[in-house]
């Protein structure tokens, strides 16, 4: 009678603990997706430089591509993000907190149309909302802010790279 008590004890306890990983699994597996799924992702707009205009530009939404190369020759082309892409940028820019990151990331006083500072872009399009961000390289206030939107910006130049090496291959 003991071993069966012991028996149903164990497989009692066996459930119990494939419940629980279970359950947190699934919160942290949500709590990491953040507001909006990926699904509702519409479109990325990405643009730097310096000044009052800025030439390099990228939208997802049109796929319309241009960049000043080497030679400050403008570049146009057309790159489309890939269903991976899409996901992978949604999910890096949950990873940083993009709902947490402040509209404008610039120190107090600066001259955010100035010749002198590369300035950054990015706009996340999202069914229900919109998150633009600006960034200006000079930023020095608070460095996890700062890191978060380097790398956020390195990864969509990153993204859109890979993307149009994909279509400048036959």
């Amino acid at each position: 009678m003991a071993i069966e008590l012991k028996k149903k004890l164990s497989l009692i306890t066996t459930i119990a603990v494939i419940l629980i990983i279970s359950i947190g699994g699934y919160y942290l597996i949500n709590l990491k997706q953040g507001p909006y799924p990926a699904s509702s992702f519409i479109s990325l707009s990405y643009k730097w430089g310096v000044g009052d205009t800025l030439v390099n530009s990228y939208n997802s939404a049109t796929g319309e591509y241009q960049y000043l190369n080497n030679k400050d020759e403008l570049v146009k082309t057309k790159v489309k993000l890939n269903a991976n892409h899409v996901i992978f940028l949604h999910s890096k820019a949950n990873e940083l907190d993009l709902w947490k990151l402040p509209e404008v990331i610039a120190n107090p006083n600066a001259n955010l149309k100035s010749d002198k500072v590369l300035r950054y872009e990015m706009t996340f399009n999202y069914e229900r909302k919109t998150k633009k961000i600006i960034y200006m390289t000079d930023y020095n206030e608070n460095a996890t802010v700062a890191a978060e939107a380097e790398q956020l910006q390195k990864v969509i130049a990153q993204t859109i790279n890979e993307a149009e090496d994909r279509y400048a291959k036959p």
